[in-house]
């Protein structure tokens, strides 16, 4: 496409070289004529017109093709653009968009300084001063805000701008952060959508890559349900941090295929196994000889437990004994289980299975092996996530499903989590359970709204379903507040609750065979308050398709 371009894109530099590439064309081609033609100054005369009358024709054309060019550009619908900060960047990204149908019509700079000069005749604001502006006009609304900051990493930061300033905008995009940012690019095509997970996620505030990196490299590290959203980070990591092998263990033939694809490195071994076989479970820890065992195999979907108790059970109990057992047997160095907030008070099977999981992994420490728990909340993105099924429903048109508008969840980005699953595993003694600090709990009905609003769909409605089997209003990490800090803030140890293991044992096993296994799970988990068909409604009246949603797009 150069030669197209040279048309489309001619500047004054362009026709400048065109004109010196035929001035040396004719003046190389002169010899020749002199030696062919004997009447050399007719032939000069003539070549001398031909030339001037090629740089009028080529130039002429070049023009006339520009201002077509322009003219028909002038006629497509200008689009209004702010730009969210007036320094290097944003400045070139303006340069960036004067060959284009955005034009910038203000800059935004939190500097007072900045303030008081224009840029290539445009004006810069606070951003008090723009929302004054723009609840005086609200019959305007620009198209695009472009966050031009690339030294922004706080995520909260962007979440302020977004909140303040999304409901004058169409449009929102985000130039990337410093370390990610190619600078010899274009930077233009290089923002990006503002995604829900900018609005949601936070960086841990103490992660110590080097305390991973220690606990990690080196090690053969055994990772089942490597193939999950968890468990393939953490396999992701593992690799990262410089572990001498992966052995990758999970029952799923796909997933297990994706993250060895994926890695694909001698240090990484696929294990197409499931952890309730016990006995080919033994001979993968006596081939393999794992240092290191994380435990992210697990059902964790709470109404498919809900609905497949016993499953649960055998996957989530029998799977997590079985490899506490083996690890115990073949001398692990550390197990550390991948725990969940709805193990704390369970009101479902699924969070009762994995609070047994916890009891049972704090009291089976003997024989020099570490066992550990670790447990958080949600991560964005998950198989479990509701932001895919949100997107999905937005595509579809909506409405937005939401069981209830009170409902609230803990979120991390899953790399976040699995960084600090491993930190706290390289902390954490025998029978110890760890909780990460999720920050402050989400309002689900927030969570809808922000996504509704990124997609500039005002039409999308919400529906309130009621709560599912089993579903909590809100999640919580601690069973009570005598938890111990660590020398991480993000990292705080619960208190322990003492069980004979070999009664825990026989329980589990008594758990089976039980005609009625919601009662006996009660009796190894006293707080667990089973509530398998609460709907949470306050009343009829909630459950209404809220198909417009206004308040979501206006400055209120």
């Amino acid at each position: 496409n150069d030669y197209k371009l040279s048309w489309s894109s001619a500047t004054a530099k362009s026709y400048l070289l065109k004109t010196i590439i035929g001035i040396s064309g004719f003046l190389i081609s002169l010899p020749v004529f002199f030696l062919i033609f004997k009447h050399g100054e007719a032939v000069l005369r003539m070549l001398l017109l031909e030339l001037v009358f090629f740089l009028f024709i080529q130039n002429t054309m070049m023009l006339v093709y520009r201002h077509m060019l322009l003219r028909a550009a002038s006629r497509k619908k200008i689009k209004k653009v702010v730009i969210y900060g007036a320094g290097k960047a944003g400045q070139k990204i303006t340069e960036e968009f004067a060959e284009t149908d955005y034009k910038v019509k203000y800059f935004l700079d939190d500097n007072e300084k900045v303030r008081q000069r224009t840029i290539e005749g445009i004006s810069i604001f606070s951003k008090e001063k723009f929302i004054e502006m723009s609840k005086a006009d609200p019959g305007i609304k620009y198209d695009l805000l472009v966050i031009a900051i690339p030294s922004l990493n706080d995520r909260k930061q962007i979440k302020k701008i977004f909140d303040e300033l999304s409901p004058y905008f169409h449009e929102t995009r985000v130039l990337p952060s410093l370390k990610d940012i190619l600078v010899d690019k274009s930077f233009f095509t290089q923002l990006r959508n503002i995604d829900v997970k900018d609005l949601l996620a936070r960086h841990p505030k103490d992660l110590d890559e080097d305390r991973i990196k220690a606990f990690v490299s080196g090690k053969r590290i055994l990772v089942t349900g490597g193939g999950g959203s968890i468990g393939s980070e953490i396999c992701r990591q593992c690799f990262k941090y410089g572990a001498a092998r992966v052995i990758i263990l999970d029952h799923s033939e796909l997933d297990l295929y994706m993250i060895h694809d994926e890695l694909h490195d001698e240090r990484v071994v696929p294990v197409l196994q499931s952890v309730r076989d016990r006995e080919n479970l033994d001979k993968t820890f006596e081939k393999h000889k794992p240092q290191i065992v994380i435990h992210a195999a697990a059902y964790k979907h709470v109404p498919m437990v809900e609905y497949n108790i016993i499953e649960g059970i055998t996957n989530n109990i029998i799977g997590t004994k079985n490899c506490i057992d083996l690890s115990l047997k073949h001398h692990v160095e550390k197990f550390v289980l991948i725990s969940t907030d709805k193990a704390v008070r369970p009101t479902n099977v699924m969070g009762a299975t994995k609070r047994i999981c916890e009891l049972y992994a704090q009291n089976s420490n003997h024989n020099g092996t570490e066992i550990c728990a670790v447990r958080f909340g949600n991560v964005l993105g998950s198989s479990g996530s509701v932001i895919p099924k949100f997107t999905k429903q937005i595509q579809e048109g909506g409405p937005i499903t939401i069981t209830h508008p009170e409902i609230t969840r803990y979120f991390m980005l899953i790399p976040e989590a699995c960084q600090l699953v491993l930190q706290a595993a390289s902390i954490g003694h025998g029978g110890d359970v760890m909780i990460l600090d999720m920050g402050e709990p989400v309002k689900i009905l927030d969570l809808a709204k922000n996504m509704i609003k990124l997609a500039d769909r005002p039409d999308i409605g919400i529906e309130f379903t009621g709560l599912r089997p089993g579903e909590k209003l809100y999640e919580e990490l601690l069973i009570d507040d005598t938890d111990k800090s660590t020398e991480f803030e993000s990292i705080t140890i619960a208190k322990s609750r003492e069980y004979d293991i070999h009664l825990l044992s026989d329980q589990i096993f008594d758990l089976l065979s039980a005609k009625d296994k919601i009662a006996k799970m009660k009796e190894i988990v006293p707080e667990f308050n089973h509530q398998p068909n609460y709907n949470g409604l306050p009343d009829e009246s909630v459950k209404v398709i809220h198909q417009h949603v206004p308040d979501l797009f206006n400055q209120e």
